[in-house]
């Protein structure tokens, strides 16, 4: 098993911060990426990247960097995609990261071995023997494309199809979803369109970019660790004061406390709509030709539906039951470590109310340190591989909607502190955050 590498699907930011954590441990691995260079979807230039131009990071900067690796301080507080592109390049060439990708070949499929370790058939046709598996492949390119009742005589895209604001204009467009892609692109429509209008299920809450000046996540987390029981009642009505009742904009009432869903961070999409620059509509009932009409009996003439409806979360390579899955989501112990295949660990297949990357640095660790153990200290992996049946509850005792989006959803902070239990538990070493600056 020492023989083998180690293999890392993906070179985007999850697959950049298992590579850093990979070296650091000495291991012996590789990263397969199908494309031509480090970034994962934020590079526009993949075909299966859903970024469109005018997309912009929800979380601050500050907030969001790599451990020992922050953004620019030029850089603004939510910066644009084509900015977080180029700082995840910066990343890799500070760590010297490139040199362990193959560019431009994925894998195809990946097959278990008797006795652990994984034969990979690489998209070249040449197989592989890997000692273990880590899936980093993304999230957000496998659109979810749901059936419209009815016939429509217009075009339906998906979000991931979108780029350019250029395609609305002269058009009458309906953006379908309440996601924060879904709000971005309402708010292209709104100044590109000739007439435009976003469709929800049901409602959500509105969190300002910015309160009381500071970015809304520096805000969260420069205030006290709260239970629960108290944040949601006090946040909510704080939001209540800041955004008013937004039942007055034609958007539905939240059907559920804040943070029992994912909140839409975007004051654009009330600006339009306190203009009339776009009309919210509720779900739709079905499509009639040139026409959509929605579950209240409106009616509106529309040539352009654009489905903002989600990604499935897919892991084409595998076999069907090389993890468990509660619908599109896979279901992993700490969302990291399959249950069923000793040697097969992905990161990245959660959402989290916290900036990502700083948490991928931490998973990563962990995942590093197990994958040591699995070569030199087989006692002590087989004792991680016992802990894999436990499912600690990582809400924080948030009730989260029982939305597929949510199968896999975690509180950032109950989430960090198990992962340093873990550490704790297993005897590794605690992630030193100084000796991560590069050089």
């Amino acid at each position: 098993m020492s023989a083998r590498p180690w293999v890392i699907v993906g070179a985007g930011p999850a697959g950049l911060s298992l590579a850093r954590a990979f070296e650091r441990h000495g291991l012996d691995f590789r990263v397969h990426e199908r494309h031509d260079d480090v970034g994962g979807i934020w590079n526009r230039d993949n075909p299966a990247s859903p970024i469109y131009r005018s997309a912009h990071f929800i979380s601050s900067k500050t907030q969001s960097g790599y451990l020992g690796f922050p953004m620019p301080d030029d850089y603004p507080d939510y910066p644009s995609a084509r900015q977080i592109l180029a700082y995840h390049r910066a990343f890799a060439d500070a760590y010297g990261l490139r040199r362990h990708v193959r560019f431009g070949c994925g894998v195809a499929a990946a097959t278990p071995l008797d006795g652990g370790g994984w034969r990979l058939e690489l998209d070249d046709g040449e197989t592989l023997e890997a000692a273990g598996l880590v899936c980093a492949n993304g999230t957000n390119w496998d659109p979810n494309r749901p059936e419209l009742p009815g016939r429509f005589d217009g075009e339906i895209l998906h979000s991931v199809d979108y780029r350019e604001a250029d395609i609305f204009r002269g058009r009458r467009v309906l953006v379908v979803g309440g996601g924060n892609s879904a709000c971005d692109i309402a708010c292209d429509a709104a100044q590109n369109a000739e007439s435009a209008f976003i469709s929800l299920r049901r409602g959500y809450h509105f969190v300002p970019k910015h309160i009381f000046g500071v970015p809304a996540d520096v805000f969260a987390e420069s205030g006290p660790d709260l239970p629960m029981w108290l944040v949601q009642p006090v946040f909510g009505a704080m939001l209540r004061l800041l955004v008013g009742d937004l039942t007055r904009l034609g958007l539905p009432k939240p059907d559920h406390r804040i943070f029992e869903t994912h909140p839409i961070l975007n004051d654009q999409l009330l600006h339009h709509l306190r203009h009339g620059d776009i009309a919210a509509r509720p779900d739709i009932a079905r499509l009639d030709g040139g026409e959509v009409e929605f579950v209240d009996g409106r009616r509106e003439a529309v040539d352009l539906v654009l489905l903002a409806t989600g990604y499935r979360q897919s892991i084409p390579y595998l076999p069907d039951d090389a993890l468990e899955w509660s619908g599109t989501r896979p279901q992993l112990y700490l969302n990291l470590f399959s249950r069923r295949q000793p040697s097969l660990m992905a990161m990245g297949f959660m959402e989290t109310d916290g900036g990502a990357y700083r948490m991928f640095d931490r998973m990563a660790d962990v995942i590093a340190q197990h994958a040591k153990d699995r070569i030199e200290n087989p006692e002590r992996a087989r004792r991680m591989d016992q802990l894999k049946a436990r499912r600690p509850d990582l809400s924080g005792g948030v009730r989260y909607l029982a939305t597929d989006r949510h199968a896999n959803y975690v509180n950032h902070r109950v989430y960090l502190k198990t992962l340093d239990e873990l550490v704790d538990e297993m005897g590794w070493q605690p992630l030193n955050v100084s000796q991560l600056t590069p050089g």
